[in-house]
């Protein structure tokens, strides 16, 4: 039978061969947390006792992770029942401890089935967004958004639909809701100067670098998604709620250039992976860039503000 360790050891020697495109890292990263489900479940002995969705969601469930990044899953089972309720609290946990042996490190802000928050009943997870959306915290907040990243990755796809359709009709009814995921991602980090140029992490290891993560990803991630929320997309990829929103004809300007520069972004963070040291892909040194690289950059940062900007204004 397969072990998470032997799983972990196929893991580590074939990721590197799939690093030529972000499409083929994240379906090589479902693949094995696939397996992770199918281990846990013969852990466990006996088959679930219901219907249910395992979701991932953050940079996995939009199908933006890099080479190695942290757990971020949750579970939705059928219906409210004690003996259901056990089963899928030891799955959750079998799951985030076999993730973690296969080199998916724990979440810091515990986004994980092992954590009740985040492993329920269909009927109590309607009840749990419905606080969130009801709630005045930026911490509800930051959840609903993690949670509309939902992506099912085993089980059934309408668990996922039926929430996030839940979350988007109560928005229509509560127009201060849209505000108040504006007002949650309203700061972001400048990284253009006042006369146009990059500006760059003056001190430390990464001096001289841009964070992509940060300066970059993040304008476009949470814009974009704001939008998708706004008019009641479920699709989770950042590129795919692009294409999505511009067939509504309100947001061609808007979103003008944008899926291009959101490919690049995807391209400079692969090519930021080196063998010998992958584990911080999000910095990009300016000066190790061509003079047409800069200027693509550049034009990336200041589209990704500017789209970043309009969202806010028109969601506030």
């Amino acid at each position: 039978m397969e072990t998470y360790e032997s799983l972990r050891e196929w893991k580590d020697q074939n990721i590197m061969s799939y690093l030529k495109d972000t499409i083929s890292l994240n379906d090589f990263h479902d693949q094995v947390m696939q397996h992770v489900m199918y281990i846990a479940k013969s852990k466990l002995k006996e088959d679930p006792p219901c219907n249910f969705t395992w979701f991932i969601t953050g940079s996995g469930g939009r199908r933006e992770q890099g080479l190695i990044s942290d757990q971020d899953h949750g579970i939705i089972y059928e219906k409210s029942d004690k003996e259901y309720e056990e089963y899928f609290k030891v799955l959750g946990e079998e799951l985030a401890f076999g993730l973690h042996a296969v080199g998916y490190p724990y979440c810091q802000g515990n986004v994980m089935s092992s954590n009740p928050l985040w492993c329920k009943s269909v009927g109590h997870w309607k009840s749990q967004l419905e606080g969130w959306m009801r709630e005045e915290s930026w911490e509800a907040i930051r959840h609903l958004q993690i949670f509309f990243d939902a992506r099912t990755l085993c089980g059934d796809q309408c668990y996922i639909n039926e929430l996030k359709l839940f979350i988007y009709q109560f928005q229509l009814g509560h127009s201060s809701l849209l505000s108040r995921f504006s007002a949650n991602i309203e700061h972001v980090k400048n990284v253009i100067g006042p006369v146009g140029q990059i500006l760059v992490e003056q001190h430390g290891k990464y001096q001289g670098c841009v964070n992509l993560k940060y300066a970059a990803f993040l304008p476009y991630v949470n814009a974009v998604r704001l939008l998708s929320i706004k008019e009641g997309i479920y699709e989770t990829s950042t590129l795919s709620r692009i294409v999505q929103l511009k067939r509504l004809s309100k947001y061609d300007k808007m979103l003008q250039n944008c899926e291009k520069n959101f490919l690049d972004l995807l391209k400079y963070r692969i090519s930021l992976i080196q063998i010998e040291n992958y584990t911080d892909t999000h910095y990009l040194r300016i000066h190790n860039l061509s003079k047409e690289e800069r200027k693509e950059i550049k034009r990336i940062l200041k589209d990704g503000k500017r789209l970043h900007e309009e969202v806010i204004a028109l969601t506030s």
